[in-house]
């Protein structure tokens, strides 16, 4: 910007590097309600004593083991004899099929972050 330009607008040099500024900002981080309402809640529940749809009702899944509840568990997720730790519960989103051959699961989340906030979403219920 040549000088005279300079003096009589002296911000414009701000307004012209503010937008490279957030160019590179991080885009917000997924919001693990909104994103299970979107993608899981078709088939479950995460009403504490609420009916199971679908799938079973997920009040409580974190922390628990496998199959656990009034549900028509599949006989692979009954015999998977696993907790439902963070890292499970990651692990299972990611390739249901792949943590419990012959589950009945095929919905997958592949985006990491996505799949991290709906696993901290899940841990808040109680």
């Amino acid at each position: 910007m040549n000088m005279s330009l300079k003096l009589l607008f002296p911000a414009a040099g701000a307004l012209v590097a503010a937008p490279l500024m957030f160019a590179n900002a991080a885009p917000p981080a997924p919001d693990g309600a909104t994103l299970f309402k979107q993608r899981c809640s078709v088939c479950h529940s995460v009403k504490v004593g609420g009916p199971s749809a679908l799938g079973p009702n997920l009040a409580g899944v974190s922390g628990r083991t496998a199959a656990a509840g009034k549900f028509a568990y599949t006989p692979a997720l009954k015999a998977a004899k696993i907790n439902w730790t963070k890292e499970n519960l990651d692990k299972y989103l990611a390739r249901p099929s792949k943590l419990v051959p012959g589950t009945r699961m095929v919905i997958s989340v592949t985006d990491p972050a996505q799949r991290a906030a709906i696993v901290s979403y899940l841990g808040t219920l109680r």
